[in-house]
């Protein structure tokens, strides 16, 4: 069983990356909640069933963790949701990196299941597995892409 999940999660870990880089700003923070997804994905791999893919399933325990680890650091007053960092930007394209910083300000302003739905939204999920990885409706999915996409229109146009 320790062979099938360390196979899989080398093979999805960008999914869990993606979380951690969403939700948390600072290097530390980020170890630590890459190594909480890990445990709580260990902990309860043996209650994966193969009822949906794998991704779809690593997505949702790595979405829980990270918010319920943002509203634990929130009550504590010590976290920040992430800002931005340019590490995948060339430095030569200042436009860009002014837009994606813009972007990130106005994402920042999100939810944290709002936050999660733009990643999916960004990697393409369908509105059914953002459904199954986020546990609501897919007409609720729908609603709240319509209603971020509004609100990202409306935010970026104050800039």
């Amino acid at each position: 069983m320790e062979e099938k999940f360390m196979e899989l999660i080398g093979q999805n870990q960008k999914i869990i990356h993606k979380v951690v880089n969403l939700y948390v700003e600072k290097e530390p923070d980020k170890k630590d909640l890459f190594q909480e997804i890990l445990y709580q994905a260990w902990s309860s791999f043996s209650n994966f069933k193969g009822n949906s893919k794998f991704s779809t399933w690593l997505y949702r325990v790595a979405m829980n963790t990270a918010i319920t680890h943002v509203k634990k650091r929130k009550k504590n007053n010590n976290a920040r949701l992430f800002e931005t960092g340019y590490r995948y930007i060339s430095e030569e394209d200042e436009a860009r990196k002014r837009q994606i910083d813009i972007l990130y300000r106005i994402i920042n302003k999100l939810s944290p299941v709002d936050k999660a739905l733009v990643l999916l939204y960004i990697d393409n999920h369908s509105y059914e597995e953002m459904s199954e990885i986020l546990g609501i409706s897919v007409s609720n999915v729908g609603v709240k892409i319509n209603r971020i996409k509004q609100f990202l229109k409306k935010e970026a146009g104050k800039y």
